[in-house]
């Protein structure tokens, strides 16, 4: 299984998500215990997990990419 690798820098748009709060509470602790901002740890999951696609999702962002 691949790492997570959190990026040391980023730019780009503000976007406004709503999140469940228990999604914000574990990201929250994720982000404690590596002394991260939460910005910069909801990025890093998100690339992973765009990067983990099952393939049928892959095929469908790379159709309408």
């Amino acid at each position: 299984m691949n790492k997570l690798k959190i990026p040391e820098n980023h730019s780009g748009i503000s976007k406004t998500l709503r999140l469940p709060d228990n999604v914000i509470e574990d990201v929250q602790k994720l982000a404690d215990n590596k002394n991260l901002s939460f910005n910069r740890t909801v990025i890093a999951l998100l690339k992973y997990s765009l990067e983990n696609l099952d393939e049928s999702d892959k095929k469908l962002l790379e159709k309408n990419g």
